[in-house]
């Protein structure tokens, strides 16, 4: 019997993300206990469960928005906000805030509001901090924004005003202004929450074209359908705990606890 060659065994993607035993506590609130999550390259999470139950603040966490109070989180393998070895007693050292923007640059992240500058148009906001930031000539930094637009389907509205934009059009051109840092992985805090029910399927629709050309995304979400269509991996949270995790048809169709079966009953 001839053995197959080690080499020939698949070769799983880079985890892009590695969430090591996070705590993180305001107070008395412990709001996050023990995470544990990886999320490999080209791989969508899902992060789903009732209000409350920690899911922003994790998201949070992975974009150093929130510091977590025990544990770490890894990005492509650094860790994040600090230096990679602690002192010798063990603490550790925290990255000077120009290493910590640095790290934070090769994420992109999309609140359930849409923060544009009300100043600037929807060219204007997407080519922002390309040139404010990464220096980028204002040319290239145009030629650049056009693109996005023209990726969430707004080519047509970048002349005009988040004012003069519909709440899912602005959610678009949120979208467009992460993309144009050129992300390693997108983060998205309930990027519909904020939209009347007939805007929905617009946002959600470029959130499954990114998911289709490959990006590396963790999506906090109530919209089971998106989830059960694009996640490769649906993550359950209550009361600051990943109680179960796995594919759509693990944690949505056959749910493993009753309080996984209450939630998906209220929510489906």
């Amino acid at each position: 019997m001839t053995q197959t060659p080690e080499s020939s065994a698949p070769v799983r993607p880079r985890a892009v993300i590695e969430v090591e035993a996070v705590h993180k506590t305001f107070g008395d609130l412990h709001v996050l206990k023990s995470c544990e999550l990886t999320v490999r390259a080209g791989e969508v999470a899902v992060l789903v469960g009732p209000s409350g139950s920690g899911k922003s603040t994790l998201l949070r966490c992975l974009n150093q928005l929130e510091e977590p109070s025990a544990g770490r989180v890894l990005i492509d393998g650094e860790v994040q906000g600090y230096q990679p070895d602690p002192l010798p007693d063990g603490r550790w050292q925290k990255l000077a805030s120009a290493q910590i923007a640095a790290q934070r640059s090769r994420i992109g992240m999309v609140f359930q509001r849409f923060h544009l500058f009300p100043h600037l148009t929807a060219l204007g906001n997407v080519m922002e901090a390309p040139v404010q930031v990464r220096g980028l000539p204002r040319a290239a930094a145009e030629k650049k924004a056009r693109a996005h637009l023209e990726r969430v389907g707004l080519a047509d509205r970048a002349d005009h005003y988040p004012s003069e934009l519909s709440g899912g059009q602005q959610q678009r051109v949120a979208i467009a202004r992460a993309l144009a840092m050129d992300p390693e992985l997108m983060l998205f805090d309930e990027p519909t929450s904020a939209l009347d029910p007939e805007l929905v399927s617009e946002v959600l629709a470029v959130l499954k074209d990114l998911a289709a050309d490959g990006m590396t995304m963790v999506v906090v979400t109530h919209e089971m359908n998106f989830a059960r269509e694009v996640a490769d991996q649906v993550v359950f949270m209550d009361e600051g705990r990943i109680l179960e995790r796995g594919t759509p048809e693990q944690v949505i169709d056959h749910p493993g606890s009753e309080r996984l079966q209450g939630f998906l009953a209220s929510v489906l």
